[in-house]
């Protein structure tokens, strides 16, 4: 019952582990705002939640912009009159070296993942703080948790959003505000194909390890339940999940692992 009328919006709600969270809160009842770049799978999520008979609201957004951000704000509290949850999920990876990725990408790559779930975060607060409760959660990656080739960029901007959701968290406690930062390892979903290489396209290729990871379901419900349960960060995945405590613990041990990744 906890999701039961909540006012959900979630961003990258068009396909993989964003999808997956508003197919699990329209089962639980939640009002929900899905918001993405990508118009006509936006269309097909909604379509799909209107077969389980969910409360589904399409708002475009390019979270680059942040005059998008302000309108999609402001319609959502005249319509519903509050946000319960926001749930950062916009991303996007990447799949280069560091000696060829041009800073264009590094750019680009800081722009969606850091500054767009920043802007967002920062047009919701206010109206957190006047109801003076809410949730606020961001998707960043084990990849937040330490450096891993072929993804300076994605790692640089999922450590960036540790630092500012944790210290966010310490300053909304007094305003009944709760913050979690997830941290997912291989999950089955698109996004190493939509990874930028070192001349800004796409990757194209499934990663063998994204492939082997687990669904997006799964995903979706350990995700909802630490927001549920008040938890600060949460580990999402399975064995690869080990690494987090080998870089924490045996450090070296990583370093030698780090190593042997060839690039692609």
């Amino acid at each position: 019952m906890f999701y039961q009328n909540k006012v959900v919006w979630i961003t990258g709600a068009s396909s993989g582990i964003g999808e997956a969270l508003v197919y699990e809160l329209a089962k639980k009842k939640a009002k929900i705002i899905i918001s993405s770049n990508q118009q006509a799978e936006l269309e097909r999520v909604k379509n799909n939640c209107d077969t389980l008979n969910a409360d589904c609201f399409i708002q475009f957004l390019d979270v680059t912009n942040a005059q998008n951000i302000t309108d999609i704000t402001n319609w959502i509290i005249k319509t519903f009159g509050r946000i319960d949850v926001l749930i950062n999920n916009a991303g996007i990876s990447q799949r280069s070296l560091v000696i060829e990725t041009p800073v264009e990408n590094d750019r680009k790559i800081m722009e969606i993942n850091y500054f767009g779930s920043v802007m967002i975060t920062k047009a919701v607060l206010p109206h957190m703080i006047k109801q003076n409760s809410g949730y606020i959660a961001v998707t960043s990656s084990i990849s937040g948790k330490f450096g891993f080739p072929l993804r300076s960029a994605y790692a640089a901007s999922k450590h960036a959003l540790h630092g500012f959701f944790e210290t966010l968290r310490s300053e909304v406690y007094h305003h009944n505000i709760k913050v979690l930062i997830a941290f997912p390892g291989r999950v089955q979903t698109n996004i190493s194909l939509h990874a930028l290489t070192k001349d800004g396209t796409p990757h194209g290729k499934m990663d063998e390890g994204q492939n082997k990871g687990i669904t997006t379901e799964k995903c979706a419900k350990q995700y909802l339940t630490a927001i549920e349960k008040d938890k600060k960060e949460v580990l999402i995945g399975s064995s690869e999940l080990l690494m987090v405590y080998i870089h924490k613990f045996l450090p070296q041990l990583f370093y030698k692992l780090a190593r042997k990744i060839k690039p692609t």
